[in-house]
């Protein structure tokens, strides 16, 4: 793994040496600049802001002894202008230079620099100013580099008259956009282009023509440039010289190009997460220098392994085809891969054995073949041990990861040989047995999950020996006397006899109360967690003693009485989860103490009364959930005020009356808004279509999870209703973007400012009385995965639009008093006549009504039938369920260096077999959503 210092010192050595290519440096120190040089540069810096003092050597008449400046020895002219930030997050060792951002306007005084061959300006911050068209004037620039400066617009396109430039970086610059790319054929030298997260996507198709006119280049990045649509054949084929491409995260809809495989020069191929379907072609394995080739995340590209991994493949040392459809068997020939250094083939429909011959890769360090079909036992890859220096089997591996499949035996001993392994998933397969002895070995482990198999017995001693360890996992087993979370304890509470910080008990058959003295026993306790136990009684006061708690969760038990108002101590407090209890009286004033609390779940109980005003004090707070309980009064429109980072505000199935404050749009934050199941009343405000989460399309999963210690932490999650029926979210819950308003009195027009919230997944307004036509403008909504207006006074047509939904997985519009022929085409198709019922005025498909002026079998002079109830609505679930399957499985991961980097649980990477079947199918087509219309890296 490698340090963060150690990836800045690697970045700026590339610099160097990148810089070295383009400027001769000669005895350039020693020359007198010219004058206009020299006064051209005073100028320029005129214009910047150096907070840090940077441009401190900017003095005296030499310019060429200036901090970043390099002339030409011969005439003093200035050729180099090395601005770059190297410290973009204020990372340095000796702290002497803080964060050195130059910002500012660039003067035009630039321009009189006739002889500057290089200018960088990378990773400072030009707060959104255009790129100056003078650049384009520069005839003798060869570098330019403004990549991550914060530029924005439109790219001129007068830096098409730069005929000498080689090197153009423009990457992670969101906020620059390009109508077309017809000015790069005037770059007739250039070798590097760089110009990932760039705005491209009105280009369309024409890119790859115009990209095929650059004969001398060899590296490509496109990554994140919401490019879309087919990938064109290109004849003739110029581009012979590419070394390195880059078209992941984009928004293909192609298959692989055959003109790539015309690549013999090709060394790295990145086009994960873009879209592609599709056979991949057999004939990368053939390509003699490839050494990097990434497809992942595209979810129905298909292959044989049996095919495609017995090639030649003969540099090959990254091979990520992770979350796509490769099927068959591996095959033995996969052990000749031998420079291989990091394989993924994370979720596919790959089936049999782990052929031994895997033991044959020596310089192996990555191997992800988690959720698979994978069968037998763990295959005995001593065997191939003799083929490695060490006479050890796959020496390098650091990272193991054979969870979710259906491996069974036991875990062999030959386990503990794998000396430098860093994280281990054996989780949610068949494996039986005792956990091996020899796994206390592996003294440089940090993660291991064995949790969700058939393993018995005891924890051996040796484990105590694996100081490094910080993740743990061996939950679901049938381990019997060892105190960890998920097993099988009855009994009462028992205390730990030695101080501990951490106390995770939760999902056993603990029974009985809280012991009273917990918090005098355990005063320097972090991390409770007693969810899922048959624990009653009251919530012992000496919890206040606690003062150093951060996390509280006693959720899913028998608990009963009031919030004891000790809990006010415990200051610390990030999580505080009481939900489904039998907890009553008013929700207490004192909580709004607890300032540092970001997630909050009291719904499920019998709380009563209003919302205490004190609630205002939680600037931190990203959820709360108080739905289901005894509350009233109307929502306060403080509630609109002050809460910046509040995520998800559920109050549902209580009796709130009262109108909608309109308020509630200042939620800036909100992606789940709510209030089904009240007494609300009026109508709904147009300003709720100003929310401004809601508006965006979420591109990143942020795994949302609070209060973590030395790996434990709380898993936020909610029950959301989508398609009809509520569903428990966990781990893609920031992708979950809804607003239910459903079971209310609310009346009026269905506000057209709605379809303005262009991230909604689901969008529930069932059971009140809106009225007005739906809006054509629902077809702006392009994430909806859930859509239900049913039960309303909704009136006209079934908008044509509605078709062109694409996701929209659940649709109910049934009891209203829509007319008209539905327009049952395109995606319509997949929703049966349920959707529909109740709305007199339909009729075509999918109804049994026939409309006026529709051939008619029937006798002669009717014009209507009469509509059938099947009564049956196991169909949509049935059609539901396929789609979901169609779609595939999830996008996988980041590049693995940086997984092993972060160290993160095992319970973050990879699916929780707990969670719900519907969890896991919106995972897949969430995550799917997320690859194919990301605007950024990292």
């Amino acid at each position: 793994m490698m340090k963060t210092a150690s990836m800045f010192q690697l970045m700026l050595l590339i610099l160097f040496f990148t810089r070295r290519e383009f400027v001769r440096f000669g005895d350039a120190q020693l020359a007198e600049c010219l004058e206009s040089d020299r006064v051209a540069l005073v100028a320029f810096k005129n214009g910047l802001n150096d907070p840090e003092n940077r441009l401190s050597s900017w003095k005296g008449s030499n310019c060429c002894q200036w901090r970043g400046i390099s002339c030409e020895s011969s005439t003093g002219a200035v050729i180099a202008v090395d601005l770059h930030n190297p410290y973009p997050q204020g990372f340095d060792s000796s702290s002497r230079y803080g964060f050195w951002n130059l910002s500012g306007e660039i003067k035009p005084s630039m321009m009189k620099l006739k002889s500057l061959r290089y200018l960088d300006l990378s990773f400072n911050t030009f707060n959104d100013n255009p790129i100056p068209e003078f650049f384009g004037s520069l005839k003798n620039l060869q570098y330019l580099n403004l990549s991550n400066a914060e530029f924005s617009g439109a790219i001129p396109p007068n830096l098409g008259n730069l005929s000498s430039l080689q090197y153009l970086d423009l990457k992670y610059s969101p906020s620059l956009y390009v109508e077309n790319l017809e000015w790069l054929k005037g770059l007739v030298s250039l070798k590097h282009l760089l110009m990932r997260e760039v705005d491209l996507s009105m280009v369309g198709s024409n890119w790859v023509r115009t990209i095929n006119k650059l004969p001398s280049l060899t590296e490509l990045d496109l990554s994140s440039c919401l490019l879309s649509g087919s990938i064109p054949p290109l004849s003739p084929f110029n581009l012979t010289s590419l070394a390195v491409v880059d078209l992941s995260f984009n928004g293909f809809n192609s298959k692989i190009p055959d003109w790539l495989l015309n690549i013999s020069s090709l060394i790295s191929l990145d086009i994960s997460y873009s879209g592609l379907f599709g056979r991949i072609p057999l004939g990368f394995s053939d390509m003699p220098d490839l050494k990097f080739l990434n497809l992942a995340g595209n979810n129905n590209l298909t292959a044989s392994c049996s095919q495609l991994l017995k090639g030649r493949w003969e540099k090959i040392r990254v091979l990520d085809l992770a979350s796509n459809k490769l099927h068959g068997k591996l095959p033995a020939s996969i052990g000749n891969m031998t420079f291989l250094t990091h394989l993924d083939l994370f979720v596919n429909n790959i089936e049999g054995a782990i052929p031994s011959s895997i033991g044959n890769l020596c310089n192996l360090i990555f191997f992800r073949i988690s959720g698979n079909n994978l069968t037998g036992t763990l295959p005995e890859f001593i065997e191939g041990a003799e083929n490695c220096h060490s006479r050890r089997p796959l020496p390098s591996l650091q990272y193991l990861d054979l969870s979710v499949n259906h491996l069974a035996g036991k875990l062999p001993e030959w386990i503990g040989q794998l000396k430098n392994i860093v994280q281990l998933g054996l989780d949610y397969n068949s494996l039986n047995g005792p956990i091996p002895a020899s796994l206390g070995l592996l003294q440089n482990l940090t993660d291991l999950g064995l949790s969700g198999n058939d393993l018995n017995g005891t924890l051996p001693e040796s484990l105590g020996q694996l100081s490094q360890l910080s993740t743990f996992d061996v939950s679901s087993n049938h381990l019997t006397d060892v105190d960890l979370s998920s097993n099988l304890f009855e009994g009462p509470i028992p205390l730990p006899i030695v101080e501990v910080e951490l106390l995770d008990m939760s999902n056993n058959r603990l029974s009985g109360p809280i012991p009273s003295n917990i918090g005098d026993s355990l005063p320097n306790l972090i991390f409770l967690s007693l969810y899922g136990n048959l624990i009653i009684g009251e919530i012992p006061a000496s919890i206040g003693n606690m003062q150093s708690l951060q996390a509280l969760d006693l959720s899913n038990n028998y608990l009963r009485g009031s919030v004891p108002s000790s809990i006010a101590n415990c200051s610390l407090l990030k999580v505080l989860d009481l939900r489904k209890n039998n907890l009553s009286g008013n929700i207490p004033d004192f909580l709004g103490e607890l300032r540092m609390l970001q997630t909050l779940h009291l719904s499920d109980n019998n709380f009563s009364g209003e919302l205490p005003s004190s609630f205002r004090n939680f600037s931190s707070l990203e959820m709360l959930d108080l739905g289901n309980n005894r509350l009233k009064g109307k929502i306060p429109p403080w509630i609109g005020e002050g809460f910046k980072k509040l995520r998800i505000l559920s109050l549902r199935s209580n009796a709130f009356y009262g109108e909608l404050p309109s308020v509630l749009s200042n939620l800036s934050s909100i992606q789940v808004l709510d209030l089904a199941e009240n007494l609300l009343n009026g109508s709904i405000p147009a300003s709720f279509g100003d929310f401004k989460s809601m508006s965006q399309i979420q591109h990143i999963n942020h795994y949302l999870f609070y209060g973590m210690y030395r790996g434990s932490y709380y898993e936020e999650n909610l029950v959301v209703n989508m398609k009809g029926q509520p569903q428990t979210y966990t781990k893609i819950l920031s992708l979950v973007i809804s607003l239910d308003l459903s079971g209310n009195n609310l009346s009026g027009d269905l506000p057209r400012e709605i379809t303005k919230l262009l991230g909604l997944v689901v969008l529930n307004l069932s059971g009140n009385h809106i009225t007005g036509h739906i809006p054509e403008s629902i077809s702006e909504l392009k994430q909806l995965l859930s859509l239900d207006l049913s039960s309303n006074r909704l009136s006209g047509p079934v908008p044509q639009s509605l078709g062109t939904l694409s996701f929209l997985g659940y649709l109910n519009l049934s009891y209203n008093d829509l007319s008209g022929r539905i327009p049952y085409t395109d995606h319509m198709t997949t929703f049966d006549a349920a959707s529909f019922t109740g709305n007199l005025g339909l009729c075509g498909g999918p109804l049994a009504v026939k409309c006026p002026g529709d051939e008619d079998d029937e006798e002669p002079g009717k014009g209507w039938t009469t509509p059938k109830d099947t009564g049956n609505g196991d169909s949509f679930i049935d059609k539901w369920f396929y789609l979901s399957i169609g779609l595939g499985f999830a996008a996988g991961i980041l590049v693995p260096y940086l997984i092993m980097a972060m160290r993160k649980s095992w319970c973050v990477a990879y699916f929780d077999a707990v969670n719900e079947v519907t969890d896991r199918i919106l995972y897949q087509w969430l995550k799917y959503r997320t690859a194919k219309q990301r605007t950024r890296g990292h």
